[in-house]
């Protein structure tokens, strides 16, 4: 379906009501809906489209399967836990226009009768990494890939999972007749469109963001050998991508006809809540760790820390990512027996949880590794080292950033997500950086900002300014503590070495420690 802003729905006809001696104008409660189809749940909020007050709210789980690097889903789940959390809203039938952001990179492959051919290899799914290491060195090199599609390519990528398929499970590739991401699929069973958006396709590795369109010679490699046909529409920003068609309606609960954004990456929308200032970066800390901020030109980064990713606005989204936050120190208080709060300075350890592999620095094959140990040591000493390693590395990746989008010094770092509710990570991320730390109130600022979009098909209002008018960044600001030069030193150190022993140098040479009193 052709859109643009021409193809917004604007309800904001008055209803008329009668009082005994005038007549009164009131405009009608115009409800919207914003979706946010994560890796383990699907979170809905309906929110008022003229100010931006959440009316209500829902969610539902579903599963991850897989062990060792498998991380994979039946897309089938995503549709139920989307009609699961529209339901406990109780007002999703009264709904003109809903918006899906879905998490990076996932891979769904449909046959022709538009049903999942396998489950769907996740962002987190590793298996793919000597994959990606082969489209690499056929694309020329880290600098020649990051060039082309706007990142060095990982095993998170779209075309790396859909490389693994092909190379594990041909028959299932030549079966798939339509290749898509998360939000896509969705978007898909609500209108029956195939429509994706520019900030979600620029995760793929087939699609480039200086070019705003598919890569067809990443396509045509031997690797790959996808067609551009089996390839959602790419939507513009802000435009209607369909509507609920009868079918959807009566299997989500909406309103048939009501309009259908394009949707977004999570993060992207996420940025879209937020309305990132310039000089500002966004730390997010879910189940994954990312940090982004907003960029008027496209970033490649040949060293493939910082991933060139579309926005969802029309302008760019350079984008650091770690498989392992909040997951991982929750994993590490299980296993101590603790409370995620109850931790103790660190004395001296040095620990990195990279529980399922790591992207960011690319050892998909690593471990959690924990240095320091002694008889003496406290078990709060070690969680609290666990959020230390954790954050020592986003803000590797915050520094990163700076290339592409430059920050000022001085500016807060912007902490959203689950673990910005957290007071350890709050407390970690100040200390470590020696910056103010601005915490994001709004709970769900994906689901949130995809309601923006939704917002912007039902009002007529240009994004940028609905946002204005939603007041939809409510904060904290945190000032700043004394930068803790010694910790960050100590974690350098000791990744330094693992990394030398994942690259096969071996062991550190004799006599080597930890930098400062800790050595």
């Amino acid at each position: 379906m052709a859109g643009g802003p021409a193809d917004r729905v604007l309800l904001r006809d008055p209803q008329v009501l009668k009082a005994p001696d005038r007549v009164l104008f009131s405009p009608p409660v115009v409800l919207v809906a914003g979706a946010d189809c994560s890796t383990q749940s699907t979170k809905v909020l309906v929110v008022d489209a003229d100010g931006g007050r959440v009316i209500a709210s829902g969610a539902a789980a579903h599963r991850v399967d897989g062990t060792g690097g498998a991380r994979e889903t039946d897309p089938r789940e995503w549709e139920e836990s989307l009609r699961a959390a529209l339901a406990q809203t109780g007002r999703a039938g009264e709904v003109a226009a809903i918006s899906i952001a879905g998490q990076q990179h996932g891979l769904v492959a449909l046959d022709r009768r538009q049903l999942p051919v396998r489950p769907a290899p996740l962002w987190n799914d590793t298996r793919s990494a000597p994959d990606a290491r082969a489209l690499v060195a056929a694309l020329g090199g880290p600098a020649d890939c990051a060039r082309r599609v706007g990142s060095v390519l990982t095993a998170s990528f779209t075309v790396s999972h859909w490389a693994w398929l092909r190379r594990t499970e041909p028959d299932a590739a030549r079966a798939a007749a339509r290749v898509m991401l998360p939000h896509d699929y969705l978007n898909l069973r609500l209108t029956g469109e195939a429509v994706t958006d520019r900030s979600d396709v620029s995760g793929t590795g087939w699609w480039s963001p200086g070019g705003e369109a598919y890569a067809e010679d990443v396509l045509a490699l031997d690797l790959v050998g996808l067609e551009p046909a089996r390839l959602p529409r790419v939507a513009a920003p802000e435009e209607a991508t369909g509507r609920v068609t009868p079918a959807a309606a009566e299997r989500f609960g909406l309103p048939a006809g009501a309009a259908v954004g394009c949707g977004a990456a999570d993060n992207a929308a996420g940025a879209l809540a937020l309305a990132l200032r310039p000089g500002e970066a966004a730390l997010s800390l879910g189940t994954s760790g990312t940090v982004f901020a907003t960029a008027t030109r496209p970033s490649s980064d040949p060293g493939g820390t910082v991933a060139g990713f579309a926005s969802a606005d029309g302008r760019y989204l350079p984008l650091a990512c770690t498989l392992n936050a909040t997951l991982a120190v929750d994993r590490v208080a299980g296993w101590l027996g603790l409370d995620r709060e109850d931790v103790a300075p660190a004395r001296g350890l040095a620990f990195l949880p990279w529980l399922g592999g790591e992207r960011t620095p690319d050892v998909p094959t690593a471990t959690g590794t924990l240095w320091g140990l002694r008889y003496e040591t406290d078990p709060r000493s070690i969680l609290q080292a666990a959020y230390e390693g954790l954050v020592a590395t986003l803000l590797e990746a915050v520094r990163e950033l700076d290339r592409w989008a430059p920050q000022d010094p001085a500016a807060p770092i912007v902490l959203l997500g689950g673990g910005a509710r957290g007071r350890a990570w709050r407390e970690t991320v100040r200390r470590l950086s020696g910056r103010p730390v601005t915490v994001v109130e709004a709970a769900e600022p994906v689901a949130y900002g995809a309601a923006l979009q939704a917002g912007a098909l039902a009002t007529g209002i240009p994004l940028d300014g609905l946002a204005a008018a939603w007041g939809a960044r409510r904060e904290a600001v945190l000032d700043p503590l004394p930068a803790d030069a010694e910790t960050l030193a100590r974690i350098g150190w000791w990744r330094g070495v693992v990394l030398e022993a994942l690259a096969g140098a071996g062991p550190p040479r004799a006599g080597a420690g930890p930098p400062g009193p800790s050595a």
